[in-house]
């Protein structure tokens, strides 16, 4: 007997009604440039107009409203390599609460300077020498706070799978979804609310070059943990998948492809120079597999989700400095 997935479309329209007038719905986005380009009818989800520029605020904001009144305000924990640091400090501020974040010392400024000025506390860590669950988890328990991670935890996931859902309620059938894949939260929710609509619809994951821990792990049937993977794009940069989101990809998601740090680089110069939008490298993921050829198959319809926009002028310049036009 097959194990019931722990996240439902029913769970992502629940979340969504919960997101109604808080979270953006973002602009989905076409350009004849970028069809021909491809080869394909391409709709950009642009969840780099999301509020804290980027998907994450969803999830983040349908677990901590989730919370009771006394659980936020003993304070709210997450780690994170900034996006969903925005996020629950964001959310925690809009519901009376307050957070208490765990990122990398390594993380863009713009992100750490972005997540305290929501009025989170920041608590900083060597991404590759330090365990960020353990860490977190212990400062969760000895402050007493309420944790809400990345992606491993099914209110996440199913406010995160509300893009998708969005985007088809837009646009209608695709045959494919093109979804950049980190811990794993934003495919799981999208590949949940994708096939619930559309059994037929091909789930592809973007994973950077560097970090393939979800494609080695959907070919060996078992989470597999790779080194921290050094990459431009990260926050996508994870070494293993999540428990949770696993358990739902490995029976949701078709492909993964794989990307390098010049295809992200190509297709953010692109979306800034065809479409005038800016995508940060973990964002572009999507569109620079499209683009760079690397999908096993070119759909004629096809769904990418940009995940995030967060990149400061001076490191946007400076990636994208020497692309070819």
């Amino acid at each position: 007997m097959t194990t019931p997935l722990p996240v439902t479309l029913d769970d992502i329209r629940d979340a969504a009604a919960r997101l109604k007038g808080v979270a953006h719905r973002t602009p989905v986005l076409r350009s004849r440039t970028l069809d021909a380009l491809a080869g394909a009818e391409v709709f950009l989800k642009c969840e780099n107009f999301q509020r804290v520029g980027a998907f994450k605020f969803r999830g983040a904001y349908n677990a901590v409203s989730r919370l009771s009144p006394a659980q936020r305000a003993r304070g709210i924990a997450a780690y994170s390599s900034g996006n969903h640091a925005q996020a629950v400090a964001l959310a925690a501020r809009e519901l009376g609460g307050t957070a208490v974040i765990l990122m990398p010392e390594d993380t863009p400024r713009s992100k750490m300077d972005a997540a305290a000025g929501y009025g989170a506390e920041i608590v900083t860590y060597d991404r590759y020498t330090g365990d960020r669950v353990a860490i977190g988890e212990a400062l969760a328990a000895d402050r007493g706070l309420a944790l809400i991670p990345p992606y491993e935890h099914p209110h996440v996931i199913a406010g995160q799978g509300t893009a998708a859902l969005e985007l088809m309620e837009e646009v209608g059938e695709l045959d494919a979804l093109v979804v950049p894949v980190g811990g794993g939260g934003l495919i799981a929710g999208s590949a949940t609310a994708a096939k619930g609509l559309h059994r037929r619809l091909r789930v592809v994951g973007v994973e950077p070059e560097a970090g393939d821990d979800t494609r080695r792990s959907l070919g060996a049937g078992e989470r597999v943990s790779i080194p921290v993977p050094r990459t431009i794009a990260d926050g996508l940069a994870a070494d293993v998948p999540g428990e949770l989101t696993f358990s739902v990809n490995r029976r949701l998601v078709d492909e993964i492809a794989l990307v390098t740090d010049d295809d992200i680089r190509a297709a953010m110069r692109l979306a800034f120079e065809r479409m005038k939008i800016v995508m940060e490298p973990s964002g572009a993921c999507g569109l620079a597999a499209l683009l760079a050829g690397r999908l096993e198959h070119v759909p004629r319809r096809v769904g990418v989700i940009v995940s995030g926009g967060n990149i400061d002028a001076g490191r946007f310049a400076e990636l994208i400095a020497g692309v070819p036009a």
